[in-house]
């Protein structure tokens, strides 16, 4: 009998392994820089598995193989990766780490790449399978690198400038900032490894990343406030060259690892989240003093500065037109032969009608009937499914524009919507607006929070499986720490005037329907007559309108009903002047008070 392609690499991945004296190999999703979204060179886990999320893990053994997802991808991984060739594990239920030390037979070598995990997931890894008498390996090199055949090479795309326009602040005004906390640490460098850091502190963007405008590359800020750039020199044009001026050094990407023996006897700020375990190791072994800090740029990057907010506010407003088109046009022709992807590549369509977008955020996620219930659902010609009439349509999406990144969740009634649909609409829609509204005390954390949007389903018994908000960059990545509004994963970055946030409360029925109501909103300061204590709140960044054939106005209070209808009177004041005719008159029915 044949063997399947994923049964054939995971054959090849088993012998390359025996050549290389491993029992097991620790498999993530992941590259050099710790990023959430990665290169086509570095979807590993996709090549060998056929798992199309974006976070997950799978470990290797002789004998047996786990693929490790959280709460998002349950449905999703048991649709596409083999349950006969790989066990199925919720990391809730079991990390990584503790399958190992379950599993691991006494005496084995568990092998793992040091450029795709961090020092503490390493000590840790290592410290549980010495319990159980097994070993961690770094590997000289991945094997499955060794045995994907048809990998595909990094890419090589130009980088380009961010404008200070848009930056609000220029690169050397960033790199000296970085020099002056340098001093105050008392270091004498730090590693900036995370991308969109390099892509930040330096202004500059790439195209190395799907929907993500970053360039692969390192970066070491002196104390002096010169620095090393770290990479491939056939990336770079005349126009970066000359914007990045003297003060900073262009190296070669693969000059790196090298580079890293030069601070022998120096203090360097390594940050220990964002940055791979051979990076530590190859500072250790060179002699340097390695002090664990986190990357500078991580909280300036989330406080937007005025430029960042201005351009924010006006790629929403550019982007809520788009939506608002296609949601008109979805109204009048959803059940006209349409399916997932003809619906999605209709909203990139209303996108790419404006000459100021530069790519999508993120891979739309197009969800009619049962797959809206997957919550990062990513359709393709296998699962693509018609919109079919009584059903629920969810489309959770966004663009890249040089002036800001926006994300937005819409869930539409296609024909008529039964009881529980409205029901559980309303209940997210409740949640939705009760986190919008939320005033709180400077120091607050979005865990904190994130009760406020959980309370109405929870009171029914009901819940959803992920966070209620991310981070949002500015032309950069539309997940940004450090800040989230989540209840689990240790989630404690205090909510600061300046940081943008998703609102995205939700609700999915398995094999039905799911329900999503996702706006943007920006930490700002807020005055309270009579208040003893410096108090925040949000400023909804996002504007399109709400589907109110899924909101049941009698489960709402007057307050709740007040925040919808000043609401929608702000999308037809913001997106009714950039549309016309048919459009227009169909947006302003349905924002007309409830």
């Amino acid at each position: 009998m044949l063997m399947s392609t994923y049964e054939a690499r995971l054959t090849a991945l088993r012998e390359q392994m025996a050549e290389d004296g491993l029992d097991g190999f620790v498999v993530p999703i992941c590259d050099e820089h710790m990023s959430e979204y990665v290169g086509d060179y570095a979807q590993r886990l996709a090549w060998l598995t056929g798992f199309g999320g974006s976070a997950g893990s799978a470990v290797v053994l002789k004998d047996k193989a786990a693929i490790f997802v959280d709460g998002r991808y349950t449905i999703q991984v048991r649709d596409q990766v083999d349950g006969n060739l790989y066990e199925y594990v919720g990391t809730a239920d079991q990390s990584v780490i503790d399958w190992l030390g379950t599993n691991s037979p006494e005496g084995a070598s568990i092998g793992y790449d040091a450029w795709l995990h961090t020092q503490d997931w390493a000590k840790s890894a290592s410290a549980k399978l010495q319990k159980a008498g097994a070993a961690l390996v770094a590997v000289k090199s991945n094997p499955i690198d060794a045995v994907w055949e048809d990998q595909p090479e990094p890419s090589l795309e130009k980088l380009d400038v961010q404008p200070d326009e848009f930056a609000g602040k220029s690169s050397a005004e960033k790199r000296l900032e970085i020099a002056e906390w340098l001093k105050k640490e008392g270091l004498d460098a730090t590693v900036i490894a995370a991308l969109d850091s390099v892509a930040w502190a330096f202004n500059i963007r790439g195209k190395d990343i799907s929907n993500t405008p970053v360039p692969r590359g390192y970066a070491i800020v002196k104390s002096d406030g010169n620095a090393d750039l770290f990479v491939a020199p056939e990336k770079l044009t005349d126009e970066v060259r000359v914007h990045l001026g003297n003060e900073v050094g262009l190296r070669s990407y693969d000059e790196f690892s090298a580079a890293l023996a030069e601070y022998k006897d120096q203090k360097i700020g390594v940050d220990p989240e964002r940055s791979v375990a051979a990076i530590f190791e190859q500072l250790g072994d060179a002699g340097a003093t390695i002090v664990k800090k986190r990357d500078p740029t991580i909280l300036a990057k989330a406080i937007k500065n005025d430029a960042e907010v201005n351009g924010h506010k006006a790629a929403q407003a550019r982007d809520g037109a788009a939506l608002t088109r296609f949601l008109h046009w979805f109204s009048e022709n959803a059940l006209h032969d349409q399916d997932e992807l003809s619906v999605a590549a209709k909203l990139a369509e209303f996108r790419g009608q404006s000459d100021k977008l530069m790519d999508l955020s993120f891979r739309t996620i197009s969800g009619a009937g049962p797959n809206g219930a997957l919550c990062h659902y990513s359709v393709n010609e296998e699962t693509n499914r018609p919109i079919e009439d009584g059903t629920l349509y969810l489309v959770d999406s966004g663009g890249q524009y040089r002036d800001g990144t926006t994300d937005v969740t819409r869930t539409m009634a296609v024909g008529a919507p039964t009881k529980e649909m409205i029901k559980r609409y309303t209940q997210v829609l409740q949640g939705h607006i009760a986190l919008a509204k939320a005033a709180f005390p400077k120091g607050t954390t979005g865990g904190q929070l994130d009760i406020l949007a959980r309370q109405y389903l929870w009171a029914d018994g009901v819940d959803y499986a992920h966070g209620t908000g991310h981070g949002v960059g500015a032309y950069l990545s539309v997940h940004e720490g450090p800040q989230r509004i989540a209840a689990f994963g240790g989630f404690n970055e205090p909510l600061v005037a300046g940081m943008i946030c998703s609102n995205e409360p939700g609700y999915y029925k398995t094999d039905a329907f799911g329900i999503r109501i996702e706006n943007l909103i920006l930490v700002e300061e807020r005055n309270i007559e009579g208040a003893e204590q410096s108090m925040l709140g949000f400023e909804t960044l996002t504007f399109a309108p709400l589907d109110r054939r899924l909101i049941d106005v009698a489960m709402l209070s007057d307050a709740q009903r007040q925040w919808v209808d000043d609401y929608h009177s702000k999308v037809l004041d913001i997106v009714g002047p950039q549309i016309d005719g048919d459009t227009l008159g169909w947006l302003e029915e349905q924002c007309a008070a409830l």
